[in-house]
């Protein structure tokens, strides 16, 4: 009895194994699509994004030199940063969107 419940305990922990291999996959997912409001952006809302926060977004995003941002009465922070050469008019908006005016 002990060896017919040890063998059904293996074959359990065995099976489970193997099942939990083969959910894993090797490719990775699909990006999420962007919202559909994002499309509309810079989009008005309460901004929890300090000066700096935004400023290194813009950063990450391949801008530099980011100068005078100011938050507006949308809660969007707008400024001006260099990208690829030139010299644009940037927003940032609570959701982190990132456009030029």
């Amino acid at each position: 009895m002990k060896t017919l419940m040890l063998a059904t305990a293996t074959v359990i922990v065995c099976a489970t194994t193997i099942n939990a291999g083969a959910q894993t996959s090797t490719t990775s997912p699909m990006p999420a699509p962007k919202a559909d409001a994002d499309k509309n952006a810079p989009l008005p809302g309460a901004n929890s994004f300090t000066e700096g926060q935004a400023k290194s977004r813009l950063e990450a995003n391949g801008y530099s030199n980011v100068m005078g941002l100011k938050k507006d009465d949308d809660g969007v922070w707008k400024g001006t940063a260099t990208h690829s050469g030139t010299q644009v008019n940037v927003s940032v908006d609570y959701r982190g969107n990132i456009t030029r005016n």
